[in-house]
């Protein structure tokens, strides 16, 4: 249940959203454009520190109120909600496993929005398998010199640093993998940029290493825990993509609701007839029992996760909401009818941009593997 802190929150950045991000929307879709204007924003009006910790100049939000905070962003614009939350996703391995030294130094600059992070793992052929990367840092004296491309990469050409995974022992397997803080100007190139099916706002591309010498103080804990900050750091923000999903759903039932009570057919509106009526009672059902699945799991983050449950539930949140928002965008549009399959109307949109979230952060197949993997486990 929602406090009356974290409900006053919600109305806010609702009304935030409604007048500072919806109208560009579209425009920032059907152009494939960074929102600038939403960015801006996000940070003149104080909103871009919520989700860091206030011992390195943020505001300390709960994990909860973050969410909320995507949740209402994704409801009037999905890339302006991944653009919310990229930095945050490349800060965390910092926040957890960083040296007080690199905390200091970059965590106080993404909270002021002076920078932008981006979260660097998959590649062309090492996506689900991690373990299987080729991007190689190899140790000179007191630096580490970075080769190879990353793919799918959130804010490519956007981001100011990037937090890198590389193999300091190819021959280790997943127990071979580091994890490093590289800034833009030291040499990192930006390659071939993906023109996608949805949050066309977001930039998504290749990040390209070529002998891009890092200091060794740039490393996140030990040579070889980077697999494990990997994971870990998954296990924190799949909760957050699940928040992401449902605030898109919510935005389709928002935009569903208002259109069947002003069309009409049959000599009244169909939002008269219990065949849509009882469609829109299942989308709102579904996105409800998604939300509470997705709080649950971001309670376990600020927790502590006494019990070891956050990567099976933070895997569950992350699938059952983008599994949901997928569903309920197909409804919605349905419940346009035609005028849904056209761009006059933004429910086409939030169905390109809800498929994303059953992909990107571990596959829903994938988060199907870590659920079933941990069943198995406890028999």
């Amino acid at each position: 249940m929602l406090n009356e802190e974290q409900r006053e929150l919600r109305a806010v950045v609702r009304k935030w959203a409604e007048a500072r991000i919806a109208p560009y929307a579209a425009d920032v879709d059907r152009n494939a454009r960074f929102p600038a204007e939403m960015f801006k924003s996000f940070v003149d009006d104080g909103w871009v520190g919520l989700q860091y910790p206030s011992e390195y100049g943020g505001d300390g939000a709960d994990s909860v109120s973050c969410a909320i905070f995507v949740e209402e962003i994704a409801r009037a614009c999905a890339s302006s909600s991944l653009v919310a939350m990229i930095s945050k996703l490349g800060c965390i391995p910092l926040i957890h496993w960083g040296s007080e030294e690199l905390k200091r130094k970059y965590i106080p600059m993404a909270a002021s929005g002076q920078v932008q992070v981006s979260y660097c793992l998959s590649e062309s052929s090492a996506g689900s398998d991690v373990a299987s990367m080729k991007t190689r840092a190899i140790r000179d004296g007191d630096t580490y010199i970075l080769s190879g491309t990353k793919h799918w990469i959130t804010n490519a050409g956007v981001s100011d640093i990037y937090t890198v995974f590389a193999k300091t022992d190819p021959s280790a397997g997943s127990k071979g993998i580091s994890c490093f803080v590289v800034e833009r100007d030291w040499g990192v190139k930006i390659g071939k940029l993906e023109d996608k099916l949805g949050v066309r706002g977001s930039p998504t591309g290749e990040v390209i290493l070529d002998d891009v010498r890092v200091p060794a103080a740039n490393r996140i804990g030990e040579e070889g825990q980077g697999f494990s900050i990997a994971m870990g750091t998954l296990n924190r923000s799949r909760p957050t993509i699940g928040a992401q999903a449902v605030g898109i759903a919510q935005g389709a039932i928002d935009a569903a609701v208002e259109y069947v009570k002003q069309r009409e057919q049959f000599g009244r509106p169909i939002g008269d007839f219990q065949g849509v009526r009882f469609m829109l009672a299942d989308m709102a059902m579904r996105n409800e029992a998604a939300r509470s699945l997705v709080y649950r799991a971001l309670e376990l983050v600020d927790s502590g996760d006494t019990y070891g449950e956050l990567p099976t539930m933070g895997a569950m949140a992350k699938c059952v909401a983008s599994d949901t928002a997928m569903s309920i965008t197909v409804d919605a549009l349905q419940l346009f009818g035609g005028y849904g399959y056209t761009k006059d109307f933004p429910v086409e949109r939030y169905l390109r941009d809800a498929k994303i979230t059953q992909i990107y952060e571990g596959t829903n197949q994938i988060q199907r593997v870590v659920i079933s993997k941990q069943l198995l486990a406890g028999q």
